[in-house]
């Protein structure tokens, strides 16, 4: 449904030029959930753009819904809804009033149009406010209604940016309800995300770029895989760097590293302990030796927990970077 080879988008600064996209290569299949996943400023948007024909890259090609991009953007348009982080709704009308809008703008006649947004406003359960004005919505409810403008035409594609950012999770559980529903009907969606938990639990496959490069692309599960065993974050007091010399030499430990968080001490006055992670071939047999070393040492662990490899360890292997660090 969507195929990119070698896009390459910059932009013209006063001090530089940026590289925005740089040879993105994609394939999306029909009828699936595909992530876009990245932190702020690595290119997602830029790239969605592109696709959505607001932007023209300055160098490769791509389709969307089996047509070129290039050459025949308008037909593109009317094959795909875009749904941008903004939004579009608009203070003074109502939802109602903005579906059938949506509808005659893309020639649905006046009938058809009241329709369509009566069947969209049960479809995204916005009945009990779907005649108020939009200034009156939560912000869950305003994303809702973007959805369904994004959607009424019936497109092939539909493209979401960041769809969930700054909502609340009973928000970002109906969004993500909408999605999985426009799916089970066949629809191609893409969406940008930086949250890793919206890729991990949304996405069919999803794309990780970095700095306007794809760095890993697969399913989220495919890509765990990638990072054998398993993961282990230690809180340690006052002594990572000793902690981290004995643990880097023992055979069941691939790699140890500082994590991204310091933990609040249990008293006060005393220091704050120090997260290290360590990525090890099986967590259960692991654990008991990590605490014999460390006791024999001498030192004491504030904390110890297990878990599976994230989309976010998936992002540490490739860039050498946490996306919790550079993805706010």
């Amino acid at each position: 449904m969507i195929e990119t080879e070698g896009l390459w988008k910059s932009f013209r600064g006063r001090k530089a030029t940026v590289e925005a996209v740089r040879g993105v290569d994609l394939s999306v299949q029909e009828g699936e959930v595909f992530g876009f996943l990245g932190p702020n400023g690595a290119g997602k948007t830029t790239t969605l753009r592109i696709l959505a024909t607001l932007v023209p890259p300055d160098k490769g090609r791509a389709t969307v819904a089996g047509i070129d991009l290039r050459r025949s953007a308008g037909q593109v348009r009317r094959n795909i809804g875009y749904v941008a982080q903004a939004g579009g709704t608009w203070d003074q009308v109502s939802a109602r009033e903005e579906l059938i809008l949506q509808a005659r703008l893309f020639g649905i006649h006046k009938g058809e149009a009241r329709r369509r947004a009566t069947d969209a406003i049960e479809a995204f359960e916005l009945t009990d406010f779907a005649d108020r004005h939009c200034k009156t919505y939560s912000g869950g409810q305003r994303r809702r209604v973007d959805i369904a403008l994004g959607v009424l035409h019936r497109p092939k594609v539909l493209f979401l940016d960041e769809p969930t950012a700054g909502l609340d999770p009973q928000s970002r559980a109906h969004v993500w309800a909408e999605v999985r529903r426009l799916r089970a009907d066949g629809m191609t969606v893409f969406v940008t995300t930086h949250y890793m938990d919206e890729a991990d639990a949304l996405c069919d496959r999803v794309a990780i770029i970095d700095q306007g490069t794809i760095v890993a692309e697969g399913s989220p599960d495919e890509l765990k895989r990638e990072i054998a065993g398993d993961v282990v974050t230690l809180g340690v007091n006052g002594a990572a760097e000793k902690a981290t010399d004995l643990l880097r030499t023992e055979p069941y430990v691939r790699r140890v590293e500082p994590a991204d968080a310091m933990l609040v001490p249990a008293r006060p006055n005393s220091p704050a302990a120090t997260q290290l992670r360590l990525y090890v071939d099986e967590g259960g047999t692991a654990i008991p030796q990590i605490l014999r070393l460390l006791e024999g040492a001498g030192l004491h662990l504030a904390s110890i927990e297990l878990h599976r490899p994230s989309l976010d360890d998936v992002f540490l292997e490739k860039t050498g970077r946490s996306l919790r660090e550079v993805g706010d």
